[in-house]
């Protein structure tokens, strides 16, 4: 199969560099000893890989629009492991890797024509759909109610959420972070009147938060383990009880329906990644740790706030609803988003899940 291409997009006005297909080089040992491990020790009937090649899907190419955060650590798992490689060879089918820094940025590239397939948290991919973006939810990714937080420093004498009216806090504006905090803010009685909302990524928050310039940041795994573990930061409330932090894997409407076969490969790899981390999380944090700049104790730590699976349960469907629904009742988007319009379970059962 063509050697796939890897592109990290660092950030919206820097360029993309090619990278082989292997990853970064930090991980390409761990890669080589822990694919061995993970042939292995994976049941047979858990990693089969069909033979036959559809013929519908032969020289055909994915183009998948990629994140590298703990969020979609299944995804990444399975391309650390070449699990996208054997999936796509035993179709005669082929894929491309372009990494971005954001969903926003994986939603502008499949707007553009440069992606086929995305994978983010519900509300950036509520918002691409809402836009014109004819999209739809194929699979699950992640859940985890302790990988979304509101942090505040560890010396903070905010130990409230009600402390946080009138207080400076760093989120991602149109990210799940945002809703986080709505729901947040709610339970004190509070709105996005009573705090001043500074529209901050996450790779920029953290500092804002340790130098002082805000009071209170909104954000994810890997951010929340390492800022608590390094003494920066603690956790004023996450989203247990409160949001469920649905990940999902979208894909361009048009381009799934004319090519199921590519999508169910990837749902397959995907799948695998999960089994991986959940029969070998020792192996697996030796694997993904590096990826998101994290020691292998961090990882483990970080693995026991997510529920890796593609699956896309009934309450799952709920959810995502659910944030569609805040999404246009906030004026995030101008046009409402049918969650049973949006989310297309075929290709999960076509893929046997």
């Amino acid at each position: 199969m063509k050697k796939k291409l890897l592109a990290v997009l660092l950030t919206s006005v820097l360029g993309i560099s090619t990278l082989t297909a292997c990853g970064s080089s930090a991980s390409q040992d761990v890669k080589a000893e822990t694919k061995a491990a993970a042939e292995a020790d994976q049941n047979e009937s858990d990693k089969e890989v069909s033979t036959e090649a559809a013929p519908s899907a032969e020289g055909k190419t994915l183009r998948v629009a990629a994140q590298s955060y703990p969020l979609y650590s299944p995804i990444n798992a399975a391309y650390e492991l070449g699990y996208f490689d054997e999936e796509f060879e035993a179709i005669g089918a082929s894929y491309t890797w372009t990494e971005f820094a954001s969903g926003p940025l994986v939603n502008e590239a499949v707007a553009a024509g440069e992606g086929d397939v995305g994978f983010m948290a519900d509300l950036p991919a509520i918002i691409a759909r809402s836009s014109g973006q004819d999209i739809q939810i194929v699979s699950g990714v992640s859940t985890g109610e302790r990988s979304l937080a509101v942090l505040v420093k560890a010396d903070s004498d905010i130990s409230d959420i009600k402390d946080l009216k009138g207080k400076k806090i760093a989120y991602a504006f149109g990210s799940y972070a945002q809703h986080l905090l709505s729901l947040v803010l709610d339970q004190a009685e509070l709105t996005f009147d009573d705090v001043e909302s500074i529209n901050l990524g996450a790779a920029d928050s953290p500092t804002a938060l340790a130098e002082g310039d805000v009071d209170a940041i909104v954000i994810w795994e890997q951010f929340i383990t390492k800022l608590t573990n390094d003494g920066t930061a603690k956790v004023l409330i996450d989203g247990t009880g409160i949001k469920k932090s649905n990940m999902v894997l979208y894909s361009v409407k048009d381009f799934a329906e004319e090519n199921p076969e590519l999508i169910e490969a990837f749902i397959k790899a995907a799948e695998r990644g999960a089994e991986y981390i959940s029969e070998n999380p020792e192996e697996a944090a030796k694997v993904l740790a590096p990826r998101y700049n994290v020691t292998e104790e961090e990882m483990l730590k970080i693995f026991d706030n997510f529920n890796f699976s593609v699956s896309l349960t009934d309450d799952d469907v709920k959810e995502i609803t659910k944030v569609a629904d805040y999404a246009y009742d906030a004026g995030i988007i101008t046009s409402p988003v049918n969650g049973d319009e949006f989310i297309n379970t075929t290709y999960l059962k076509e893929a046997g899940f």
